[in-house]
């Protein structure tokens, strides 16, 4: 297990799914976590649960960005660790999508994810012992064959790629270890897909099988590998795409 021992970090979306579980694992592997989400009671309940912090938070909200990163530096003392997990859907297809939708999900996927790296970067450039972090933004495999039924998650996913190569690069060529990459999961076993399993019976089945292994990921799979990223295992490994798909992406869709 990577030792985080001695980090901090902030958890976007941390009430449920894949963030809940990357507070658990960040948490077990010894760093100091804050986790924020706009569902107060669950994400509190959460953070109390394993002995992290909480804070409400809209990450699309820009003044609040700066209390979150700020509490937590006052909190724990330095900012080491980002993971930008929160996200929401539009269902909407380029037919149905109106400015309203479109304009939410790009907010909270894409210039959320912004908003979080710019605030966390000041703080990381400001650690003692020199600039140093680890951020991790999370896309999908949406990012890379988009959904014809949601045009604002797909089009604000795959930005989420570009947006963690262009942080990832500039800050190398700054001369400061500051890592930028982004965690692709495929299909995931969240409390999202259940509730579109009532809607559609059938679909978690149909899903699990776009992945060769015939299953969809455990949360605490992705979060295993958002923790690696996180480490310091890995010092060269800046601007990746990580998939965490079940072979999705690597097989022909006629097989």
């Amino acid at each position: 297990m990577p030792d985080l021992s001695g980090k901090a970090a902030i958890v976007t979306g941390c009430a449920s799914g894949i963030g809940a579980a990357t507070v658990r694992r960040l948490v077990a592997d010894g760093a100091q976590v804050l986790g924020t989400d706009l569902n107060a009671e669950a994400g509190q309940a959460l953070c109390d649960e394993v002995g992290a912090q909480f804070l409400q938070q809209d990450v699309a909200d820009e003044a609040r960005w700066e209390e979150v990163v700020s509490a937590a530096v006052e909190t724990f003392g330095r900012l080491d660790i980002l993971v930008n997990n929160a996200g929401t859907v539009s269902s909407r297809s380029i037919g149905e999508v109106d400015m309203a939708a479109w304009s939410r999900v790009i907010a909270v996927n894409l210039t959320g994810t912004m908003l979080g790296c710019r605030a966390a970067i000041d703080a990381m450039v400001a650690n003692t012992g020199g600039a140093s972090g680890a951020i991790i933004n999370i896309s999908s495999t949406t990012a890379i064959t988009p959904l014809p039924t949601d045009v604002g998650y797909s089009a604000s996913k795959a930005g989420v790629r570009a947006l963690s190569k262009s942080v990832a690069t500039w800050y190398a060529q700054q001369g400061h270890a500051i890592r930028c990459n982004t965690v692709i999961p495929g299909a995931t076993d969240t409390g999202i897909l259940d509730a579109a399993e009532q809607v559609t019976p059938g679909l978690k089945a149909a899903v699990a099988a776009t992945s060769p292994m015939n299953r969809l990921a455990d949360p605490a799979e992705t979060a295993a590998a958002i923790a690696f990223l996180a480490s310091d295992e890995c010092p060269f490994m800046t601007g990746a795409d990580m998939l965490i798909d079940g072979g999705a992406l690597s097989i022909h869709p006629g097989f």
